[in-house]
């Protein structure tokens, strides 16, 4: 005890300023790796990672150094290099997509650019599928990471194209069931499992599982859900567990828009124009 009072004391004989500010910067570094990392596997790798540096170093201050267990403490010390050399290792997709992302020409102006590529292209497929009655349902991921759902599926990591998108749910093809997951301009699965609400009707309609799907990922999450009617071609969007059924194509841009700039990250939001709630009354079904 007396050991960890001394610790605290030498921490608090530092000017409280210089420790508020070092304190806000590292949180800060913290919060945008693990926010940038929310929804990914690298999440409990860098927590886990985060609590052993953590232990480690409180360790090695309180009682080998107290102690003088010198070759502990080396040992410790090559210890952390092997962390962060199996660390940089295991988050090398996550590395790499950082880098891109900073070292990406016009970072701030090509956001806004890229959202209206990806709506035209989900709004593209969407249309063609309803068109040829194709069933379909397509989750949009916004700042509720869907990591666990994800984890049901097959992992794809893929820009949103409309070619792909129909191709995934062209009947017959080995992920054409179940539902996709967009996470920014990403279709990162396919034949992803979700809850379903429960069986009901609408209007005298009996709901289908889709549509029961639809339901329950945007009642547990603020995503937003479209689903393609296999027997009308009728499309629908979902929001928070309510649906909005047979939207026109510029009513569905619209909506995508918006939802698509919710998911903006933090800064780009801040120098971006992040898209207005579209003006019209959904008809609320559910």
């Amino acid at each position: 005890m007396d050991t960890l009072l001394d610790y605290f004391y030498r921490v608090a004989g530092y000017e409280w300023w210089r420790v508020v500010i070092e304190f806000f910067l590292i949180g800060l570094v913290v919060y945008w790796v693990v926010d940038f990392l929310e929804g990914t596997r690298g999440e409990r790798l860098f927590r886990s990672v985060i609590f052993i540096l953590i232990a480690g170093v409180l360790i090695l201050n309180l009682v080998a150094e107290q102690l003088r267990f010198e070759r502990l403490e080396y040992l410790y010390r090559g210890f952390l290099i092997g962390v962060l050399v199996i660390a940089v290792a295991a988050f090398q997709p996550e590395i790499r997509r950082a880098l891109i992302r900073i070292g990406q020409p016009r970072f701030w102006a090509s956001s806004s650019q890229q959202l209206v590529k990806t709506v035209e292209e989900m709004v593209t497929a969407v249309t063609e599928l309803s068109a040829a009655r194709t069933g379909a349902i397509i989750v949009i991921e916004k700042r509720v990471a869907l990591g666990e759902f994800i984890e049901t599926g097959v992992r794809i990591d893929a820009r949103v194209t409309s070619e792909l998108l129909k191709t995934i749910f062209h009947p017959g093809t080995a992920l054409h069931d179940m539902a996709v997951i967009i996470r920014g301009d990403r279709v990162v699965a396919a034949r992803v499992q979700l809850p379903l609400a429960e069986a009901g009707s609408i209007d005298g309609v009996e709901l289908g599982s889709r549509h029961r799907a639809a339901i329950g990922i945007t009642a547990g999450s603020d995503a937003a859900c479209l689903v393609v009617s296999e027997e009308t071609g009728v499309i629908t969007l979902a929001r928070k567990g309510k649906l909005t059924r047979d939207i026109s194509e510029s009513q569905l841009r619209k909506s995508l828009t918006s939802t698509m700039a919710e998911y903006v990250p933090f800064v780009e939001r801040l120098w971006g124009h992040p898209g207005k709630e579209p003006e019209q009354e959904h008809k609320d079904l559910a």
